[in-house]
């Protein structure tokens, strides 16, 4: 089974390894919805993020980035 919005680790690691050079700090969440909703594994329906998920993955996302 593909990502799903609650996978907020696996989704960072693979938005780090896709957008390296990007900071995650200042990323919009319109972008990272976008972003995220464009990884070849998501499969979950884009209509149901919400802004502690996209905060959540954000978050994930500036950890691994470290």
């Amino acid at each position: 089974m593909g990502l799903r919005w609650t996978d907020t680790l696996d989704i960072a690691i693979e938005l780090y390894e896709a957008h390296p050079d990007v900071d995650p700090q200042w990323i919009r969440f319109t972008d990272l919805h976008a972003w995220v909703c464009a990884l070849p594994d998501f499969e979950d329906n884009p209509e149901k993020s919400t802004e502690g998920l996209l905060e959540a993955i954000q978050m994930a996302w500036i950890d691994e980035a470290r």
